[in-house]
């Protein structure tokens, strides 16, 4: 683990990190309009709790591995955060979710991983809920977007097409957009966001 990584697990610094592009990086799903129309909304890999102020209207469960970022979204939001391993953790007897957010997470999985936490995640959809995913593309050209996808702290960074294999063979994708964010007209880092169903 490099200084940087070091650094990015603790909450302030990953919140100030974070800041000038948290509301950039939704904007797809905002697009969508399907956030004020969320009843149940589980937030995979919630880190600090930066999504939650945009679901203070419902029922909302965060979960992250990282013990000092629930502790920090725990103080500063009152929801209800988790500490758990969301590869293998179900919630308890409370229902099923109708809108599961991946908000840059699987870049730090293996394939197999992904595709097993997709499987599981898929199986806590409502008939009508939707999983929304957000995550790093690693492009096929040098660029300065490349380089930072590489430098990333997650180590599986992905082409598009790959997403688009990973994310079609596992669940029913009804939304697919590859978008950038950056400064000053420089993209910084290509994303992607993917809207989809469970296979039934």
């Amino acid at each position: 683990m490099t200084i940087v990584d070091r650094l990015l697990e603790h909450s302030f610094v990953y919140r100030a990190w974070q800041q000038p592009f948290a509301e950039r990086k939704l904007a797809p799903i905002v697009a969508t309009g399907d956030i004020p129309r969320a009843r149940r909304v589980l937030d995979v890999g919630c880190g600090p709790g930066t999504n939650a102020p945009h679901f203070e209207h419902v029922d909302y469960i965060g979960v992250d591995i990282n013990a000092d970022y629930i502790a920090n979204a725990s103080r500063r939001f009152a929801r209800r955060f988790i500490v758990a391993d969301v590869t293998t953790w179900t919630p308890e007897a409370e229902g099923r979710f109708d809108f599961i957010l991946l908000n840059s997470l699987l870049h730090h999985l293996a394939t197999g991983d992904v595709r097993a936490l997709l499987s599981h995640l898929g199986g806590l959809l409502t008939e009508d809920g939707h999983i929304h995913i957000l995550d790093l593309v690693l492009p096929q050209k040098l660029s300065i977007s490349r380089a930072l996808a590489r430098a990333d702290r997650g180590d599986y960074p992905r082409p598009l097409e790959q997403w688009r294999a990973i994310f079609s063979d596992i669940l029913d994708v009804e939304h697919l957009e590859p978008y950038s964010l950056g400064v000053g007209g420089v993209t910084l880092w290509n994303m992607v966001y993917c809207k989809a169903r469970s296979k039934r």
